[in-house]
C-alpha cells in the first residue's frame, strides 16, 4: 500500500534518488543534496507553522511504499508565489500592426515578461518513479495535493496554477533557451535551471523587460512554446480533468505552459466529501476507488474504498485506517480517484 505524507528531513537520500531519475527540466527537483535539503527544511517549517493566510510556504509531499519504506514519488505546493522571491513568466499577447498606405494589417504574437510578487498558489514538483506509475499511484500523488488544500484551505489562495515542464531534450537542452536566455545569461540551460531553483536574483538582474516578437525567433524555438515534455503529458491530461485551463503564459526558460483554475473549482476539492470514521470493515466494500485522507494538517492520503453509512459516517478497512493514522471518531475526506459521469 502507498501512502502520501509530509516530507521529513530524513527523506533526503530517498528524494535525491528520485531527483536523479527525474533528469533536467524539473527545476524544483534538482539532483543537488544541498538544494533538496533546503526544500525539506522549508517544507518542515511550513507544515509546523500556524498559517492563517498564505504567504510563500513551500510544502513537499512524498509517497512512500509502506512495505519497503522506499520513497517512490513526490509533489509540491506553494501557498502563494511571489513575495521576496518573485514569480516570472512570459504572457502571450497579440498586437495588431497596420499600414493604411500599404494596405497591410499584421497580427503579431509577443512574449511579455511578468514579474509577480503576490501571485496565486502553485502546484509543482510532481514526479513518480517510473516503476510505480501504474495502479493509480501517479493519480494518488498528484491529486493528494488538492485534498491537502481542501483540508487546510486557509493555507492557500483562491486560485492555483501549475507550471508544466517544457519540451526539453536531455542531450541538447531547450531551443527556446538557446534563442533567448542563453544570450543574456551566458550559461547552459541545465545550469540556469539549477540556479533558478535556489535563487532567482540573476533573472531580475539580467532578463530584458521588453516584449519579444515571436516571428523573430528561430522556428525550432517557436515550435516548443506552450508545449509540454512528453513525460508530463499524462500529468497535464489529469490536470485538465481537474479543471485547469491554459493561462496564456509560459515559462521563461523552456516555454512550458502555465495552467490555471479557481481553487474552489478543482474537481477533487469541489467533489470531496467529509465524514467521521465510525466503523472498521472486515473487507473492502464495493464501489469506486477513492483517494482518502485524514483531513488534518498532519496529512496522510491513500487509495481505497469507503462505505458511507446511513448516519453519514464512514466505514473502511483497518488497513486503510492504519495507513492514514486514523482512530474511530476522527474526520476523513474522500473523493473518487477518477472523474465520474
Amino acid at each position: 500500500m502507498m501512502v502520501v505524507r509530509p516530507s521529513r528531513i530524513e527523506d533526503l537520500d530517498g528524494l535525491m534518488e528520485l531527483a536523479t531519475k527525474a533528469g533536467i527540466g524539473l527545476t524544483t527537483l534538482p539532483a543537488s543534496k544541498k538544494v533538496l535539503a533546503e526544500h525539506l527544511a522549508d517544507s518542515n517549517t511550513a507544515f509546523e507553522r500556524d498559517v492563517t493566510r498564505p504567504r510563500g510556504e513551500r510544502y513537499l509531499l512524498v509517497m512512500e511504499n509502506m512495505l519497503s519504506g522506499k520513497l517512490v514519488g513526490c509533489a509540491g505546493l506553494v501557498g502563494r508565489v511571489g513575495g521576496f522571491d518573485p514569480f516570472y513568466s512570459y504572457a502571450i499577447e497579440n498586437i495588431v500592426k497596420e499600414s493604411a498606405g500599404l494596405g497591410v494589417q499584421k497580427d503579431i504574437t509577443t512574449l511579455n515578461l511578468v514579474e509577480d510578487h503576490k501571485g496565486p498558489s502553485e502546484i509543482g514538483t510532481l514526479f513518480v518513479d517510473p516503476e510505480f506509475r501504474q495502479g493509480g499511484h501517479g493519480r494518488l500523488m498528484s491529486l493528494s495535493r488538492f485534498l491537502f488544500m481542501a483540508a487546510c484551505p486557509q493555507r492557500f489562495t483562491k486560485n492555483v496554477i501549475a507550471e508544466m515542464r517544457g519540451n526539453v531534450d536531455p542531450e541538447v537542452g531547450s531551443p527556446f533557451w538557446d534563442a533567448i536566455g542563453r544570450h543574456f545569461f551566458e550559461m547552459r540551460f541545465v545550469d540556469a535551471d539549477k540556479r533558478s531553483a535556489a535563487n532567482k536574483q540573476f533573472i531580475a538582474d539580467l532578463m530584458p523587460k521588453h516584449p519579444i516578437y515571436l516571428p523573430m525567433l528561430p522556428e525550432a524555438a517557436q515550435a516548443v512554446i506552450g508545449q509540454v515534455h512528453p513525460e508530463a503529458k499524462p500529468a497535464l491530461k489529469l490536470l485538465k480533468q481537474e479543471g485547469f485551463q491554459f493561462g496564456n503564459e509560459v515559462d521563461i526558460f523552456d516555454a512550458g505552459p502555465l495552467y490555471r483554475v479557481a481553487t474552489a473549482e478543482v474537481r477533487t476539492i469541489k467533489n470531496s466529501r467529509e465524514g467521521i470514521f465510525s466503523r472498521a470493515l472486515p473487507e473492502e466494500p464495493e464501489g469506486p476507488l477513492m483517494i482518502i485522507c485524514n483531513n488534518a494538517q498532519d496529512f496522510r492520503a491513500t487509495l481505497g474504498r469507503v462505505e458511507v453509512l446511513d448516519d453519514g459516517s464512514v466505514g473502511m478497512t483497518s488497513g486503510v485506517a492504519l495507513s492514514l493514522g486514523l482512530h474511530l471518531g476522527q474526520s476523513v475526506r474522500f473523493v473518487t480517484a477518477r472523474p465520474t459521469g
